[in-house]
């Protein structure tokens, strides 16, 4: 029976949702961090649950060859990213793997392959946000399975201009630092809260050493320049303040959204419901193409926020509804909607089944799931797949390399019997 503190020498057979290496020990996984597929590793055991075991690498005996020299040399300690001693084109092959398993193994689609995964061709600075926080160690981000800050004032991940603004921020009484950068116009926003700090100087050291600095908040108030910053995706341009959620990689946000667009097919025919719009960005890019777009989202800011920035597009075919999905679109179902098309992007748990059922009465021709957790994707077609609904396309797109998370786009359509 396997004990804490027990030390085995195991082989890597694979890698977790939550980027951990697996190997078996009589019988049992064991997840063991900052390992690759094909390592032969010493380890220790750190902790034993009911059905599965934790374990720590004491010595690598033999590495994997798609290990890869981290980048970083933060990396192990920030609790950021869980894949950098891996090669990148490995990463891509284990993000695909963990959506292909989730899917076969929770949702029961025992024949679902992915059509593809897209990678990033420069998978570095691809962070359009970062937050840093502050105790008494300095200013950084939270350690792995911890709340301490690691001394960090730049990421491999982030914008160019973080090591500048942060060190400034710092000097400055700073507590937490976030930034927001537009990867097309190159427009900075900063919000720092602090415990005292002088508004006047912060904004005239931070502006002169970051000239594409457009505004500054102090503890929630703007102190200098612009509300928000404007960045485009897709050709659509959007009004992003420092609340507002944007996905973080631009890059891949439009590989992202051209490929639920793909699946979505739309035409000047075409009427399309986006359930958890957001500030609306799916919804704008596809009224483009589409006769008509209504959007649902439970944050009121993020309505008018998308309402603003319709305006700002001259977007005139696309309505935007404040509500919970599960009461908003049961309604809107009730009196008589019927799109054709149906696009939902929830958040990380996932949708629910009086949203999923009212999707099921409209019967729309195509519903198009973009989700960033495999195994809520995975249970919420499963739901579709049992009453009336079949997986005709899937990919997957790396919005965050170097961590576990992926994204995954579903077409489902009606099944043909």
């Amino acid at each position: 029976m396997i004990k804490e503190n027990d030390e085995y020498e195991v082989n890597i057979l694979s890698v977790s949702s939550d980027g951990h290496g697996v190997a078996r020990v009589d019988g049992m996984a064991v997840f063991v961090p900052f390992t690759a597929p094909a390592d032969r590793v010493k380890i220790r055991i750190t902790r034993v649950k009911k059905r599965y075991a934790e374990g720590e690498v004491t010595e690598i005996l033999s590495p994997s060859p798609d290990r890869a020299a981290p980048d970083c040399p933060h990396y192990g300690l920030c609790g950021g990213c869980a894949l950098r001693h891996i090669k990148y084109e490995k990463q891509l092959e284990i993000k695909k793997d963990i959506v292909q398993n989730a899917m076969r193994r929770i949702g029961g689609f025992k024949d679902f392959c992915l059509e593809e995964i897209i990678g990033m061709e420069n998978p570095s600075c691809y962070r359009n946000k970062t937050v840093f926080h502050a105790d008494e160690n300095g200013i950084g981000f939270y350690a792995r399975l911890s709340r301490s800050v690691i001394p960090v004032d730049d990421c491999a991940l982030g914008a160019a201009e973080n090591a500048a603004i942060t060190r400034i921020a710092v000097a400055n009484g700073a507590k937490t630092v976030f930034t927001r950068k537009s990867f097309s116009t190159g427009e900075i926003i900063v919000s720092v809260t602090a415990d005292s700090s002088d508004a006047a100087e912060l904004t005239k050291s931070l502006t002169a050493a970051c000239k594409n600095v457009s505004g500054i908040f102090l503890n929630g108030k703007k102190i200098y320049g612009a509300d928000a910053i404007t960045d485009t995706l897709c050709g659509v341009k959007f009004k992003i303040s420092p609340e507002s959620f944007f996905q973080v990689n631009p890059k891949q946000t439009e590989k992202l959204y051209a490929k639920a667009l793909e699946y979505a097919a739309l035409d000047k025919n075409t009427t399309v419901t986006d359930i958890y719009c957001g500030i609306g960005a799916i919804s704008l890019c596809a009224a483009l193409y589409a006769k008509s777009v209504t959007g649902i989202e439970i944050v009121e800011r993020a309505i008018a926020d998308a309402k603003e920035n319709a305006t700002l597009n001259n977007i005139t075919n696309a309505k935007f509804y404040a509500g919970a999905a599960e009461k908003l679109v049961p309604k809107l179902i009730e009196d008589g909607a019927r799109p054709d098309v149906i696009i939902l992007d929830p958040p990380r748990k996932g949708s629910d089944k009086a949203t999923l059922g009212a999707i099921v009465k409209a019967s729309p021709k195509r519903i198009v799931y973009v989700s960033c957790n495999s195994a809520t994707l995975a249970r919420d077609a499963r739901y579709l797949a049992d009453n009336g609904y079949t997986i005709s396309r899937a990919s997957a797109i790396d919005m965050f390399p170097h961590t576990n998370h992926v994204e995954t786009v579903c077409l489902l359509t009606p099944d043909a019997r």
